[in-house]
């Protein structure tokens, strides 16, 4: 698993906790006492903050794929002879490995 994917996953897991934090709140709505209350009003200031990071997280993630993509397609662009050989060989490498088994 590479870097990206792994971000991806922190972000997808992330998102999950979010909904069940604000699941939990929905169902203690109802839930009297002034301590009780002002945790609520906590909970729900940090999940706020939550979602605004991760909103942040997510648009940085696709700007680093976009710039990484375009890189990516420069590259290719300056050195398409170098990219076809760099392809080649590591096709006939991953082939020589599923031959071997």
């Amino acid at each position: 698993m590479n870097t990206t994917e792994s971000k991806e996953k922190l972000i997808a897991d992330f998102k999950v906790v979010i909904a069940d934090a604000e699941e939990l709140l929905q169902a203690t709505a109802s839930e009297a006492g002034e301590k009780f209350s002002a945790t609520r009003v906590k909970l729900e200031k940090k999940l706020a903050t939550a979602k605004t990071k991760l909103v942040e997280a997510e648009g940085l993630l696709l700007d680093k794929g976009k710039e990484a993509a375009k890189a990516a397609d420069s590259y290719v662009q300056e050195n398409p002879w170098k990219s076809v050989g760099v392809a080649a060989g590591i096709g006939i490498i991953i082939g020589m490995l599923i031959g071997r088994r």
